[in-house]
């Protein structure tokens, strides 16, 4: 039995993707009851062609069959199969539709029906798509007609079997505001490629995954495997300063350190063979003793090693993995890479140290935006997804476990605020607090030995602070420039994004609170 796969719907219903069911319609010149002329007259109407081309096309006499007409559809069909013309003959095709175009095409994937191959949630969830509640029993006679008898709906013989519907925890509306202001920065910076991930802390519900630039599922067969990739869950990299609050967390899951901690930043020093500076180092030397507001505002590198630096090997490393670091983050996405993520046995000092301002590890978009959630959740992390799944599935596809003390999450929480409010970040917005930080680092040559002059550019942050609603991931890939920061890249789509934010999610302003 052949089933038509479900819809695919935002979490409001919006259609993201369907079957669509179209006919072509045949003439068989050996068994016309009427002369062309006349055929072409009953048909006209029906198949807005002009007469004098459809006399042409039956007029055909060197053809068996001739194709007079594709893309019908089942109304017209029927209208047609009404004037009982045995010298035509149809043929069913089945075309999954994306009727949004490049909306969410990362996300949806493709669906070829004629080879049974697929991409993104449409292969994740090809089971669920087909599934059919009941299976329809019939008998046919010697010429093809189905023997009805009281147990057999006419309807359901004549209509194909439909799967569900699958609802995604995807919201059009944010998803489209991601891929205008990506789309809009990797033409303004000439950068190949750019992602953004909006994900509520409190569901691990992913409300956009966007991916510039994108490409149209209607037509997936004219774009390269490179293009319809989902390198937010796919592709690795160091991830930079972002890293530093993943630091920084772990020293407070050790008990190293606390929000009054103080640490002597000495603007450089040697990390086994590797000299590391502050970026500020050459105008601002060594600033001295600095807490972790001057850490995170400054983004300092020397500071973030010294709190990697007060844990042993194992216990940065255990920290590390609980946040999920090293192995994939279970996302109903095909395609994930678990990231890079040593263990400590392959662990030097330079590579312990460099750990600590984002440059020992390797991570996708995904795991970031989890690791960050995780914090903002008050300390619990979990899975993230992008399918809605009921309240008795979900326990099995959805892990949600403790990492981190809800008290430590919210020091960590208004140090990143008070960095954001004393500094510069040109995220910053002026009715919500938001905890958050920018990160920029060197693109590893593609033979996996050391950097290239390419730059990563990321920042990552939640809002309103006070009550987290939404963590915000936005990474863009070698943009070309002067001054090329995170804050000066992707800080910016994190501002324009954001805004958008707060007015399709309606967030309250948390600014006339304090934050703990």
């Amino acid at each position: 039995m052949y089933v038509l796969r479900g819809e695919i719907v935002d979490r409001y219903g919006f259609k993201l993707a369907a079957d669509k069911t179209t006919f072509i319609l045949y003439a068989h010149p050996n068994y016309y009851d009427y002369p062309p002329e006349r055929l072409a007259e009953i048909l006209q109407p029906y198949l807005k062609m002009s007469k004098s081309e459809l006399v042409k096309k039956l007029s055909q006499k060197d053809k068996k069959i001739i194709t007079l007409k594709k893309d019908l559809d089942r109304k017209t069909v029927r209208e047609i199969k009404k004037k009982g013309l045995r010298e035509l003959s149809y043929e069913v095709k089945n075309k999954r539709v994306y009727p949004q175009g490049t909306l969410a095409a990362h996300i949806l994937g493709f669906y070829n029906p004629n080879a049974d191959t697929a991409g993104g949630v449409e292969y994740r969830a090809k089971d669920y798509l087909e599934y059919v509640d009941k299976t329809i029993t019939y008998e046919k006679a010697l010429n093809g007609d189905i023997i009805y008898n009281i147990s057999v709906n006419p309807e359901d013989v004549s209509a194909p079997a439909k799967g569900k519907t699958l609802t995604l925890t995807i919201d059009s509306a944010v998803q489209h505001v991601c891929e205008k202001y990506l789309l809009k920065a990797i033409q303004k910076f000439k950068a190949p490629r750019a992602a953004a991930i909006v994900m509520d802390p409190k569901t691990g519900e992913i409300l956009a995954l966007a991916v510039a630039p994108t490409y149209d599922p209607n037509e997936y067969s004219k774009y390269s495997m490179q293009e319809m990739k989902n390198w937010a869950i796919t592709d690795v990299y160091p991830p930079g300063s972002t890293f530093k609050i993943i630091t920084v967390a772990s020293g407070f899951m050790n008990k190293k350190i606390n929000k009054y901690t103080k640490i002597n930043d000495t603007g450089k020093m040697k990390i086994g063979w590797w000299d590391v500076v502050n970026y500020d180092y050459k105008s601002k030397g060594a600033p001295g003793m600095i807490d972790l507001v001057y850490l995170f505002e400054h983004s300092s590198n020397i500071g973030s090693i010294k709190i990697a630096q007060m844990m042993s090997d194992s216990e940065f490393y255990n920290s590390l993995k609980l946040f999920n670091f090293g192995e994939k983050t279970g996302i109903d996405l095909p395609g994930e890479s678990a990231g890079l993520l040593p263990t400590p046995k392959h662990w030097d000092v330079a590579t312990h140290g460099a750990m600590g301002y984002g440059y020992g590890a390797s991570t996708t978009a995904i795991q970031m935006v989890s690791a960050i959630s995780a914090i903002a959740n008050g300390g619990v992390w979990i899975t993230p997804h992008v399918i809605k799944y009921s309240a008795e599935v979900e326990p099995t596809k959805i892990a949600k476990r403790r990492i981190l003390e809800e008290q430590d999450a919210k020091d960590i929480t208004s140090l990143l605020v008070e960095s954001v409010e004393k500094g510069k970040n040109p995220a910053k917005m002026d009715d919500f607090y938001i905890a958050a930080k920018t990160g920029t680092s060197r693109k590893p040559n593609a033979n996996g030995t050391g950097y290239s002059n390419k730059l990563y550019t990321s920042m990552v942050g939640y809002f309103p602070a006070s009550d987290p609603k939404v963590v915000l991931y936005v990474i863009v890939d070698s943009p070309s420039g002067e001054g090329i920061w995170g804050s000066t890249v992707a800080a910016p789509i994190f501002k324009e994004i954001s805004v958008e934010l707060v007015r399709i999610l309606n967030l309250t302003p948390d600014k006339h609170k304090k934050t703990e």
